[in-house]
This record gives structure tokens, sequence and C-alpha cells, in this order.
């Protein structure tokens, strides 16, 4: 697990931190990480796989669609592009 330091944090809002995890019972280093991960994952954020599920359901793809897709594509490696 990585970890994180914080330098130069204002007295102001240290003591507002620790307020606030007093207000959630955790402590000031489980309310930052809580602040942490809410600000980079936020609840409604795109998660491209259900994005990708639920538009293959609107448009009816079904298995075999999908199975036909990857028997019809070239599996062979790519030739370089040449610029002679």
């Amino acid at each position: 697990m990585a970890a994180v330091t914080i330098r130069n944090l204002s007295e102001e809002a240290h003591r507002a931190l620790k307020v606030r995890a007093a207000q959630h019972n955790r402590s000031a280093e489980a309310e930052m990480r809580a602040i942490l991960e809410a600000a980079v994952r936020p609840e409604g954020r795109l998660q491209l796989g259900t994005a990708l599920s639920e538009m293959s359901r609107k448009i009816g793809l079904t298995n075999a669609d999908v199975e036909a897709l990857e028997h019809g594509r070239d599996v062979r490696a790519a030739e370089p592009m040449r610029f002679e």
C-alpha cells in the first residue's frame, strides 16, 4: 500500500480535518483516506465494462454475435509500415 506525506498543511486545515474526522468517528488519517478516495473515485464515475455491457444489451448483441465477430477477425500479425 502506498504512503503519502502532506507538507505545509496550515494549522487551520489540520484542525478542521481533526474536527471532521471526529464527526465521522474516524482518525485523522482515516478521514484523509476517505477524502482522497471520494475525490479520485466518485460514485457517479463511468465504469467502462458496465457501459459497454449496457450498450450491447441495448442493441441486442448476443454472445453468439460476439463469437461470430471473433471468428471473422484477422488474427495475423500486422505488417509494419514502410516509408520508402
